[in-house]
């Protein structure tokens, strides 16, 4: 996306948001509540430690911890 402005604001010690297209898309999991037979995207959080979510019909929560010895599944069903 270009900026129309002929001004580009530089503070110190605060960084630019990082672009969309060099980051990548942000890693998440399809999770289906049983509860309310509702699906939901849960996306990983910033530090990358976990997947928290709720459940969109409910609120049910659910959280998903990252570690060695995991899974490669990215479809859940929570009951």
């Amino acid at each position: 996306m270009s900026d129309p402005r002929d001004y580009k604001l530089d503070i110190p010690g605060v960084k630019p948001p990082a672009d969309a297209s060099t980051t990548g898309p942000r890693p998440y999991l399809r999770v289906r509540f049983a509860c309310c037979t509702a699906y939901q995207r849960i996306y990983r959080s910033a530090d990358g430690t976990s997947y928290q979510g709720r459940c969109p019909k409910c609120g049910k929560p659910v959280k998903f911890v990252v570690g060695s010895g995991g899974t490669d599944s990215r479809d859940f069903i929570v009951y």
